[in-house]
């Protein structure tokens, strides 16, 4: 911000790791420098908290029950129904509430969130928000400043608009061009929305990209080990990032990113088994992301015993773990993940393996991943060592690391900082 003295509330909601991951790059101008979960605060309300929790356990049974065949399947797509992104084009008004809006709305009726939104309005300052939910307490509760919504997917459901989308004073912070185009669909004015990107930490970019630069260099390395990327683009690499080292800081390092939810376990005990060989000989090194969970990282612990070269990363709290998280990306040279909020990652230049999707806004995510050129889907786990050596000696994860490097925005805290200073007249 213009002044250290200028901060907003950040609130968002610690259900899955999407939303955290959002907030929490936005800590440095946080009030208090406190990120606010708005289904877990100090002082809130039994009921309020009981309506968060009820919706969090019903989400993350659902996300593990997909796992179960057939059943699982269809249970989801009936769940997914409700929150689904509908084809682009043709291009029509898609203004209309839905049965997810008119929920959320019945709640508020019944004071749903009015206790935080009070609270909150004590000290009158720029409220931002990752949750569309927390948006829509604080306009139908009255909220006395400036409401931001961050939208942290690349593309979205109607069910990110209020009720009276023509009419909220609602500002959105979208992320990609597909997000504001979808806004405008929905019937959010223009002067509401603002092309920001997504928030990714800075102390991965650096300032003017040092720190990316000098990461990607030790990347490409590892990436592109006979040269197959290099001798076609030696031009535009050297132009872009200056010499590359002979030799990597890091051996090759992939990083098995697992969601709040838990459900790609499983696939990351396939991986490590398959990979077991390598990693003995310190030819690749595997970072399993266990995040807050306990469980996870036990389970890990357990099923991958006697495995070289594993390392994983576990906080008790999600501030700890968010900046052992990227930490450890400075060194990783391929991110295997869901398409959720990861997605924006790639921008970071470091290609993404795509994992299974759960969810619409997932499908979406990977499509945007793959459309752009930031990464690939999975394949079978047990023929890792083919198709994941064979991308690699064929350079295609170096190209899309510098696909991520070129294309990337990578300044949207400060595209957000620079949007809440316009709108507040700080």
């Amino acid at each position: 911000m213009a002044k250290t003295e200028n901060k907003v509330w950040v609130v968002s909601i610690d259900m899955g790791y999407g939303h955290q991951r959002t907030a929490y790059a936005l800590k440095g101008i946080a009030q208090n420098g406190e990120i606010i979960s708005a289904n877990n605060y100090k002082g809130i309300l039994k009921r309020d908290q009981k309506l968060w929790k009820q919706s969090r356990s019903f989400y993350e049974f659902i996300s593990r029950f997909k796992n179960i065949p057939v059943f699982g399947d269809l249970i989801f797509s009936l769940y997914d129904r409700f929150q689904s992104i509908v084809n682009f084009y043709p291009k029509r008004d898609l203004s209309k509430a839905g049965f997810v809006e008119e929920s959320i709305y019945s709640l508020l009726k019944h004071n749903w969130g009015k206790h935080l939104i009070n609270k909150l309005s004590k000290n009158s300052i720029p409220l931002v928000t990752t949750f569309f939910n927390v948006a829509f307490m604080a306009e139908y509760f009255n909220y006395p400043c400036n409401i931001f919504c961050i939208v942290c997917d690349t593309d979205i459901s109607r069910g990110w608009a209020p009720l009276d989308p023509k009419n909220t004073r609602i500002k959105y912070f979208a992320p990609t061009i597909r997000v504001a185009e979808r806004l405008k669909l929905y019937g959010v004015k223009l002067e509401n929305i603002h092309l920001t990107g997504y928030p990714l930490p800075e102390e991965n970019i650096g300032l003017r990209d040092s720190i990316i630069k000098e990461d990607l260099k030790n990347r490409l390395v590892n990436l592109d080990p006979k040269k197959a990327y290099f001798k076609k683009y030696d031009s535009l690499v050297l132009h872009k990032l200056g010499e590359i080292p002979k030799k990597s800081n890091h051996p090759l390092t992939i990083m098995y990113s697992i969601g709040g939810a838990g459900a790609q376990v499983p696939m990351a005990i396939k991986v490590a088994k398959a990979l077991k060989d390598r990693l003995k000989k310190g030819k690749v090194k595997l970072i399993f992301s266990a995040g807050t969970r306990k469980e996870v990282k036990d389970y890990f612990e357990k099923h991958t015993k006697g495995i070289d070269n594993i390392e994983i990363i576990y906080e008790k709290d999600f501030e700890s773990y968010y900046n052992s998280f990227n930490k450890a990306l400075r060194t990783t040279d391929l991110l295997w993940t869901k398409p959720s909020e990861l997605s924006f990652y790639a921008m970071l230049a470091i290609p993404i393996i795509i994992a299974p999707e759960i969810g619409s806004q997932e499908k979406f995510n990977k499509r945007w991943i793959e459309n752009s050129g930031f990464g690939i889907s999975e394949q079978n786990p047990e023929y890792i060592n083919d198709w994941l050596f064979d991308w690699i000696d064929r350079g295609f994860f170096a190209e899309m690391a510098m696909n991520g490097f070129i294309k990337g925005e990578r300044n949207g805290i400060k595209n957000m900082k620079r949007n809440i200073t316009r709108c507040s007249g700080y």
